[in-house]
């Protein structure tokens, strides 16, 4: 279980979170509402340990996830709103040196298949510097496959995906949730997965939040 405990966060002269407290369990998906600027980033960032909160706590499965350190960072999957690929490897050596980084050891099958699972196929060799920006996405995303972490934080996960890609990645996201993994995600795209009894978080509003 994740629990955000009283978090602030500031940058610059501007308070963008403050006391913020809620909770997520196995089987559960968090959709964050907010306008540009309202924090949405600077919370996932937060959460994932990326830079450190003005006040409070995040806590995993009821250990400060800071302690935790790496055992926190194995159980989770950030894709951030910037692909965070390099532009001279290509999709299968991205794939794998991320997996890698991850603490997660996946072979060349492996990655050609995931990429080819997500669209990229005929693209899996040439250097991402020489792809779309969708195709860029497809390879950032491709972790989701390979990767068995419970907690997926995504910021803008649909951004520069067609709809085919859009309609099998809500797929991937629904069957990890309903296999009891957890997921924090932000869109500004409308898609059927963040409607019905989904947890939503607004911030930007007076008495934010309605988890």
């Amino acid at each position: 279980m994740l629990e955000v405990a009283d978090l602030e966060c500031v940058r610059g002269d501007r308070r963008l979170i403050s006391e913020l407290s809620f909770t997520l369990s196995p089987g559960e998906l968090l959709h964050l509402h907010g306008h540009n600027g309202s924090g949405k980033t600077t919370l996932m960032r937060a959460i994932c340990g990326l830079i450190r909160p003005t006040a409070g706590k995040v806590f995993w499965n009821g250990e400060d996830s800071r302690k935790l350190g790496e055992d926190f960072s194995r159980d989770l999957i950030f894709v951030g709103h910037k692909d965070g690929i390099k532009a001279d490897l290509n999709g299968v050596e991205n794939l794998r040196v991320a997996c890698a980084l991850d603490g997660v050891s996946i072979d060349e099958k492996q990655a050609w298949d995931a990429l080819e699972r997500l669209g990229l196929r005929g693209h899996e060799d040439l250097p991402t510097r020489v792809l779309s920006q969708g195709q860029k996405r497809r390879v950032s995303l491709a972790r989701l496959l390979v990767h068995r972490a419970p907690l997926w934080i995504l910021d803008e996960p649909f951004t520069a995906l067609d709809k085919a890609a859009v309609d099998y990645l809500q797929t991937v996201i629904k069957n990890h949730v309903e296999k009891g993994g957890m997921v924090i995600l932000t869109t500004h795209q409308e898609v059927s997965l963040t409607r019905g009894h989904k947890k939503q978080l607004r911030l930007g509003w007076k008495g934010e939040g309605d988890v």
